[in-house]
């Protein structure tokens, strides 16, 4: 009986320092693979930025046939606005006798 449980012991402690074993390791390859992705994902940002400053004035060009007409009702309303706005007298500029 105690040379079975000798065993036991002995098969148990086997197995809990192969478990520690295994969690080292996966605690190693966790950190290396988010670092790895941190670093990733900064170049994929830094790349995406720069791709975006590229493509930005592309996709512009290629959308104002689309956006023209609605630009050039905003000009007039800005247009109208503004000489509406600038033509405006107040009182005091109205009624001075000088």
């Amino acid at each position: 009986m105690i040379a079975m449980s000798v065993v036991v012991m002995l098969v148990l402690t086997l197995w809990l320092i192969g478990s520690l074993i295994g969690a080292v390791f996966k605690l190693t390859f966790a950190l290396v693979g988010g670092v790895l992705g941190i670093v990733g994902s900064l170049l994929g940002l830094v790349f995406g930025g720069l791709a975006l400053i590229v493509v930005a004035p592309l996709v512009a060009l290629a959308l104002l046939p689309l956006l023209l007409p609605g630009l050039l009702v905003v000009a007039l309303v800005w247009i109208v606005v503004r000489a509406a706005h600038t033509n405006t007298h107040t009182p005091n500029e109205a009624t001075s006798a000088h």
